[in-house]
């Protein structure tokens, strides 16, 4: 059963734990069997109960084993066999997290058993105090076996393996290392669970930024020196994201992130829609250096298609200029995606590509792409205007009513080329009609959601999911709300600006992912597409051969 946020994020107070030890005749789950079980209950370091067999195993143990534990065969032979050990001993464990040193035998023995008996495997969280003690005391003591823990740490009981005195010791060990990872915020049942996996490098002691962050959605800012912002990420667990960057992240930026980090703050949200957004905004206010994504809007361009031209053709510009009665495709991510959106334009209708104006005076010879015929250009001095409008509108109506006037081409070029066996070029039309069918996709979703005015949605996540019940309300795509005073969102424009083209592909993102949990409570403007699913044009998939 996956736990909730509030199941994980229990105050360790408040946990309920079952240290288990068992004594067997071997190491080998399936070769050997069990001798004794014990174990104790505990929670807020008040025992609340013991339990301790011995157990038949119905083979001999060996004179090693007896040595070791002192458990004789005449000492097992009147005890249950484990099939009736195992009742009691489930009814004792309950939904108790499980602690053991080398948690992993104990429970591999019982699972072997309980497999045996027809019964379903133990489900149980589990924490291994050999593994705590390692992150927590290893610097302290020459080896982390139970028996050296419990003589450095001075524990108030000593192993002996047997499996009741062997718990106690656990138990004592297990409150030792219980205060020690409070010092690094471990205050959370997931904190603990999580806490073996933790590198032990020089900013693991800076888990205790992380102390107060809670288990809700949000946003996360890690500082630096004089409060600068190093990074800006978001969560719908914050504790446990931020937490996770100490778990075995090798990336390089990530150590360098934690060295140079000095604080952590946090902003809660209402739900993941909130926090991406807030998570946009904040990166473009501070352009944190640690951030790759959101912070080079200021590269982003457009597509222009100078419709105030005599003979209209397609231009990479950074802005926009209002009411030019030209046509804009973006904004675009580079000059380089935008060039490869009119290449694929170019190539399904055959507009002019060269720049220079066609005057009235003498004609200066064909552009390169005229005389390949694979341009109608001016330059030419064989088009007319009326011929050169037809194309045009072409244009204009597959970038704003029907795409396919533009993919169309582009697929029927792509098979011509992959029958006559030329695959790398078929593969270069398929790249460009991909970017083209992404660029018009990602048009009409800004389109819908502009046009959408005022839009009351709300939320309900469904089972399992910790976010409460929220309402979302975006105004012509813009999230407003608690956090929207964060940053002055403004008005919006006639034209889809580079500072809002990331907020608003997050919101549309969200409303396809999320359709399904959400209900429209109000909406000024339109909110559905006239507009069919388009292709995407992925390359095909090929299952590797085995050798």
């Amino acid at each position: 059963m996956q736990r909730s946020f509030d199941d994980l994020g229990t105050p360790l107070r408040d946990v309920t734990f079952c240290v288990i030890d068992l004594e067997t005749t071997g190491g080998s789950p399936a070769m050997n069997a069990i001798t004794e079980v014990g174990a104790l209950k505990m929670r807020g370091g008040e025992c609340l109960g013991t339990f301790q067999t011995l157990v038949n195993p119905g083979t001999e143990i060996p004179p090693e084993i007896v040595i070791l534990t002192g458990i004789t065969e005449a000492m097992v032979i009147p005890a249950p066999p484990i099939e009736e050990v195992l009742p009691a001993l489930l009814e004792f464990i309950g939904g108790a997290v499980i602690v053991g040193h080398n948690v992993r035998f104990d429970v591999g023995f019982l699972d072997a058993a309980l497999g045996r008996a027809g019964r379903s495997r133990l489900g149980n969280a589990r924490v291994d105090t050999c593994g705590l003690a390692r992150r927590l005391v290893r610097d302290e003591v020459p080896d982390c076996k139970l028996s050296t823990l419990a003589s450095r740490l001075r524990l108030p009981h000593q192993p002996r393996h047997r499996a009741l005195a062997d718990v106690l010791a656990t138990a004592d060990l297990l409150h030792v290392l219980l205060e020690r990872a409070g010092t690094l915020g471990v205050l959370g049942l997931d904190d603990l669970l999580e806490l073996p996996t933790i590198r032990a490098h020089p900013s693991a002691s800076k888990l205790r930024l992380t102390a107060g962050l809670p288990r809700r959605p949000g946003v996360y800012l890690f500082r630096g020196r004089g409060g600068r912002v190093l990074y800006v990420g978001k969560a719908t667990n914050l504790r446990a994201r931020v937490r996770s960057y100490f778990c075995g992240d090798e990336r390089r930026k990530v150590s360098q992130l934690l060295r140079e980090t000095e604080g952590i703050d946090h902003i809660r949200c209402a739900g993941p829609l909130e926090a991406a957004v807030l998570e946009v905004r904040l990166i473009h206010q501070h352009l944190p250096p640690f951030n790759q994504r959101s912070k080079l809007w200021r590269r982003y361009v457009y597509l222009k298609f100078t419709l105030d031209e005599r003979f209209p053709r397609l231009s990479v510009v950074r802005a926009v200029k209002a009411n030019d009665g030209c046509l804009y495709l973006g904004p675009l991510s580079s000059a380089g995606a935008a060039r490869e959106v009119a290449d694929a334009i170019e190539s399904a209708v055959p507009i002019r590509r060269c720049t220079q104006r066609p005057g009235k005076g003498t004609k200066p010879g064909a552009c390169a792409a005229a005389q390949l015929g694979v341009a109608t250009c001016p330059c030419a001095g064989t088009v007319t205007d009326a011929d050169y409008r037809d194309l045009v509108d072409t244009v204009v109506t597959g970038l704003t009513r029907d795409p396919a006037v533009l993919l169309d081409p582009l697929t029927a070029r792509m098979q011509t080329l992959a029958e006559a066996g030329r695959f790398e070029d078929a593969a270069a039309v398929r790249d460009r009609a991909a970017a083209l069918s992404r660029a018009i996709r990602r048009q009409h979703q800004l389109e819908r959601i502009t046009r959408s005015r005022r839009l009351e949605l709300e939320v309900v996540p469904g089972p399992g999911v910790a976010t409460p019940a929220h309402t979302v309300v975006l105004s012509h795509g813009r999230l407003i709300g608690p956090q929207s005073s964060l940053l002055d969102i403004g008005a919006p424009g006639p034209f889809v600006s580079r500072e809002d083209i990331d907020e608003l592909s997050c919101v549309a993102s969200w409303l396809e992912t999320a359709a399904t949990q959400v209900r429209l409570v109000h909406c000024d403007g339109e909110l559905a597409s006239p507009f069919p699913p388009l292709p995407r044009f992925e390359a095909a998939r090929v299952a590797p051969t085995r050798r």
